[in-house]
């Protein structure tokens, strides 16, 4: 319990440091992670038994050389990438959302360092430190969350595709 309680203290201090954009940049950034696990499990899990359904009545037509049977087969790999590529495009917009988000915080950090200056009318490094520390930590913290969706988003991309061009492979058309 009390381990608890430090780390809780610890992130409300990071939180502190950061500023409120550093919250919204973690809130973001949780988000977009849901969504790519969401991917990751649909992907690895539920496309599977979809896939093998998706099969199954294929094959199970008594007739697949005609013109209508093509566009059937066409609609049938349509949908299987649209079901592979469902939250991509969110992932995406949370990626781009990130540095811009990270951008903010610092704005707001160097708004506080030049608020300082003209309270204190000086220019004294500890006086300022504490909005330096407020424009840094979300500039990292929305390019951090940036890299690694843009990895996650980019290798569930890449694996949608391949899965689009193995169904089209498997539900070949006889001729």
């Amino acid at each position: 319990m009390v381990l608890v309680i430090e780390a809780i203290n610890a992130l409300r201090e990071f939180l502190d440091t950061g500023g409120q954009v550093l919250l919204a940049i973690g809130l973001l950034i949780f988000v977009m992670w849901l969504l790519i696990l969401e991917r990751f499990m649909y992907v690895f899990g539920g496309y599977r038994t979809y896939k093998k359904q998706l099969t199954a009545d294929w094959f199970n037509r008594a007739e697949r050389n005609s013109w209508n049977a093509e566009q059937i087969r066409e609609a049938i790999i349509s949908r299987a990438g649209m079901q592979l590529n469902q939250n991509i495009s969110y992932i995406n917009v949370m990626v781009a959302l990130c540095p811009l988000l990270g951008l903010l915080g610092t704005v707001t950090g160097m708004i506080e360092v030049f608020d300082v200056m003209a309270i204190t009318g000086s220019g004294s490094a500890r006086s300022m430190a504490s909005g330096v520390s407020k424009a840094t930590i979300p500039t990292m913290a929305g390019m951090v969350g940036a890299l690694s969706g843009v990895f996650a988003a980019t290798f569930l991309q890449r694996k949608a595709k391949r899965e689009v061009e193995l169904l089209e492979d498997k539900l070949v058309l006889d001729h």
